[in-house]
């Protein structure tokens, strides 16, 4: 890699990322020195395949042709486990196909080798949308972990090259890269489709389409022509909030998130990660050239870097299912962060940008605006974001302000744009969207929520209206289709859609449908323990409502008629009913049981159901890192 560009001076911290900062190095210090006292005590043992008995390193590299057999064999070169999320039903994931090859091939041109270490499931929460299948999204992520787990477990490796793009893939891989820490790591992103339909015109049909005047052939035209070929969709929702995260935590190479897959920059870009990936390991390169330093990815992944994706997520006004996966990421690596964290930081870190569903345009047009390199480069100077943090491409994080081209068949990187090239898209922090982020946290007498504001307009932030409560998005749907919504203002409660109840599926299905009777002159709001994800829409929506109605959560307790308050500006989740009153009141409803979960596979998942931690302890099956030397039991729910 070349060196960090230079800033035209040092520009001081912004006191609030330095007050946030500091309580979450405080707060963290046991879990961070235990984790790296693991990680570190791993490193110090060296290669573990030099100390696999004859029989176990046979195993090891039988598959393997006879000039990686001697390598193994050998000890000298670096051996890179390639983890992959491929299948090609879907479009993110269907690029991946024939990267593995590229990859080794790549690998021993840097003086290594690299073997398929394992792959890993990957799901479409677009695809599971309404469906049973839908439940075992989250979850999914924890699965997804653990496959990573499995697959760096037989120790025959000195590094790790991650490849995944979705919603609950990069968490989850980023999640068992940690428990593996010592490695280094590089993540090979795969990038976005090419533009198609434009979102305004998807929207208005989806729209039309809960409206009763559309039909389905011309729903699905839209959608057909919205995604319509390998890559990820295009939209700003988790998939591409996860790839601007990754980059900004410096696990990424510079500059190549969004570029579009089949393109020679793509196919250069993967070979330059495999080459990274290669020396980042510390050992010699071709013809014995000294390797760079080690660089373990729990090294890379601190306090700062955790910091830094917050800022990133909350400028570019990203998914809302983030406040749930950086927190258990976080976790992963020992350190403890806190929805405070995320709700002190939205109050100064400016919206810079508009991407659909916040705006019209799509991840290709913010990447061709300035992109990452840009957002980089404003919030640095502004100081919202830590330079001094270690990266797969060197330490600074200036080095992320830089573009990758080709010369040849080769990527060197150079300045990017120093200013926005298209205003309406991505703007500088002194020229904001919006002088705060696109998220907010809501608390209040029903508890703690997410909302995301910056789709939302303002004069559609603050709603009070009596509540109508439903247990299934599916009632909610039913009761527009019947008229039963016409003409009243009211917070549609959906509970027992939370990580305990039922594995905490998106609605998004109620977008459309809530979109129309706004549009309609109606005031309407939801509150749910269940999520919205990267593509809440314009309806203002307090989710991820914690303590969840399931377990015993004031939703239990909300009945039709109740006067809700949603209020987005301060940050109120309120309830007009006498509290004494309110709390006597019983349990209604309640979450699936028994028989109610047979079928696509959400029996097995029983053992998640009963053991899955809060939304905003990050939804999580996997016990904190809390002390030295201690395992923190996991604790199930009654």
């Amino acid at each position: 890699m070349t060196d960090s560009p230079a800033a035209a001076a040092p520009v001081p911290l912004h006191p609030v990322l330095t007050e946030v900062t500091a309580r979450i190095v405080e707060r963290s210090a046991l879990g961070r020195a235990e984790y790296l006292r693991r990680i570190r005590a791993a490193a110090d043992s060296g290669p573990a395949r030099g100390q696999l008995a004859c029989a176990n390193l046979a195993h090891g590299f039988a598959a393997s042709d006879a000039p990686t057999k001697q390598a193994l064999r050998g000890g000298t070169k670096p051996n890179l486990a390639i983890v992959s999320s491929y299948n090609d039903m879907l479009s993110a994931h269907q690029p991946y196909r024939d990267v593995p090859e590229v990859l080794k091939k790549a690998v021993i041109r840097a003086g290594g080798i690299a073997q398929f270490a394992g792959g890993v499931p990957a799901m479409c929460d677009g695809i599971t949308q309404g469906r049973d299948g839908m439940q075992l999204s989250l979850y999914s992520r924890d699965v997804i972990a653990m496959a990573t787990a499995i697959a760096l477990s037989h120790d025959m490796f000195d590094g790790a090259l991650m490849l995944g793009v979705c919603d609950k893939i990069v968490p989850g891989l980023l999640i068992g890269a940690l428990s593996f820490g010592h490695l280094p790591t590089v993540f090979v992103p795969a990038g976005p489709m090419a533009s198609g339909l434009p979102n305004s015109e998807k929207a208005r049909v989806r729209q039309l389409y809960a409206e009763g005047k559309a039909g389905r052939e011309e729903l699905l035209e839209a959608e057909a022509a919205s995604y319509h070929s390998a890559g990820t969709c295009t939209f700003y929702g988790t998939a591409n909030s996860n790839q601007l995260i990754m980059e900004v935590l410096g696990l990424h190479l510079p500059g190549s998130s969004f570029v579009n897959p089949g393109t020679p920059l793509r196919e250069a870009l993967t070979r330059a990660a495999a080459a990274r990936a290669t020396a980042l390991t510390g050992a010699a390169g071709p013809g014995g050239t000294p390797g760079e330093e080690r660089t373990p990815i729990g090294e890379i992944v601190d306090e700062k870097a955790v910091v830094n994706a917050c800022v990133a997520l909350l400028a570019s006004g990203g998914s809302t299912n983030h406040t749930m996966h950086l927190v258990a990421i976080a976790r992963a690596a020992g350190i403890t962060l806190t929805w405070d964290d995320l709700s002190d930081l939205s109050a100064v870190v400016p919206l810079l940008s508009r991407m659909y569903p916040n705006g019209e345009a799509d991840v290709n047009h913010f990447h061709a605006a300035g992109g990452i390199g840009f957002l980089v480069r404003t919030l640095l100077d502004a100081g919202l974001l830590h330079e001094d943090v270690r990266t797969v491409a060197g330490r600074g994080l200036r080095r992320y302000t830089t573009e990758p081209r080709l010369v040849g068949d080769d990527v060197v990187w150079s300045e990017g744009p120093s200013a926005s090239l298209d205003t309406a898209v991505l703007r500088p922090v002194d020229a904001p969207f919006s002088p705060d982020g696109g998220l907010r946290m809501l608390a209040g007498p029903l508890g703690r929520a997410v909302i995301k504001t910056s789709a939302v307009k303002p004069e559609h932030r603050v709603v009070t209206a009596p509540a109508i409560v439903f247990e299934h998005q599916d009632e909610l749907l039913a009761a527009f289709g019947a008229g039963e919504l016409d003409g009243r203002d009211f917070v549609a409660v959906v509970r027992y859609q939370g990580p305990a109840a039922n594995g905490m599926p998106e609605l998004h299905k109620l977008t459309p449908a809530l979109g129309v009777l706004q549009d309609r002159g109606q005031r309407v709001a939801v509150v749910t323990d269940g999520r919205m994800s990267g593509a809440s829409g314009k309806v203002p929506a307090a989710i991820h409502v914690t303590p969840e109605a399931a377990l015993g959560g004031p939703l239990c307790r909300v009945v039709d008629g109740d006067v809700i308050t949603v209020d987005a500006t301060t940050g109120m989740l309120d309830l007009a009913v006498e509290h004494d009153a309110f709390v006597r009141r019983p349990a209604t409803g309640g979450a699936p049981q028994g028989a109610d979960w047979a079928g696509t596979g959400r029996e097995l998942f029983a053992a998640f159901r009963a053991t899955v931690g809060t939304a905003d302890t990050g939804a999580s099956v996997f016990p904190a890192i809390d002390a030295p030397h201690q395992e923190v039991p996991v604790a199930t729910h009654a």
